[in-house]
């Protein structure tokens, strides 16, 4: 890439059932740099998100959609995202939630991070300076015990590897099999750091500030602490058999 051009930067929004958050969350992405263009990935929301996306996409060419036919899960959203990212030539990918959990003003940082040498960058609650805001202890306990187990069967050196806040540099999806990506719910984040580090990509952690969702229903549920569980022991053996040689 030519230091001399503009990095073009896309960052994938996964949505359903987000018209209260959507149009705000587009302009201040939009609003931190002409770097950043958005990719909304939507899986035929009820409540009209794609709708208004479509209407924001027809007034400003930073704005794409990508509109399914179902909800299929975040994995296979953001799997879209990529392909059609590497497709459309764009130097960095971004991961973000369309709520303001994670922070806009974050993603010059994570950026940075990966123009100073990372391959990947992680928007972590769990390195010192980061934080959660808005959420219960037993909550805060559930997900930071998850992360220390995580980190126990992989022996993967991440301290938030279920962060959702992550900046790819263009090469390093351009060079993973995404086919081999099983998982399409939140382990689906534990899977892509845990295949990038074993093909030998530099992960590098910046803390954030990670706040609860004001607006909208929250998509976690019951069983993503079983299906983590049980996942991380899958990854680790399907790496023990070379799955992802």
């Amino acid at each position: 890439m030519n230091s001399l051009q503009l990095e073009r930067c896309l960052v994938i929004i996964p949505t359903y059932n987000e018209i209260e958050n959507i149009h705000a969350i587009i302009d201040a992405v939009l609003s931190q740099s002409e770097h950043f263009s958005v990719l909304i990935v939507d899986d035929n929301s009820p409540d009209g998100t794609g709708e208004i996306v479509k209407s924001m996409k027809d007034k400003n060419p930073r704005v794409h959609l990508i509109q399914r036919e179902d909800k299929l899960g975040l994995g296979t959203a953001y799997i879209a995202g990529f392909r059609y990212g590497l497709s459309h030539g764009f130097d960095f990918i971004f991961e973000m939630d369309a709520d303001f959990s994670h922070n806009p003003k974050d993603l010059n940082r994570l950026l940075d991070c990966c123009k100073s040498g990372a391959d990947i960058a992680i928007g972590s609650r769990y390195v010192k300076g980061g934080d959660i805001k808005n959420w219960s202890k037993e909550r805060i306990a559930l997900s930071y015990g998850a992360s220390l187990y995580v980190r126990s069967v992989t022996w993967m050196p991440v301290h938030d590897p279920t962060a959702g806040f992550i900046c790819y540099k263009n090469h390093v999806l351009a060079s993973l099999d995404l086919d081999k990506i099983k998982f399409i719910g939140y382990t689906f984040q534990i899977e892509m750091k845990f295949y990038s580090w074993i093909k030998g990509f530099t992960l590098k952690e910046v803390p954030i500030t990670f706040i609860d969702r004001e607006k909208g229903k929250s998509k976690m549920h019951a069983n993503i602490v079983s299906e983590a569980i049980k996942g991380v022991l899958k990854m680790r053996w399907r790496k023990f058999n070379g799955y992802y040689d």
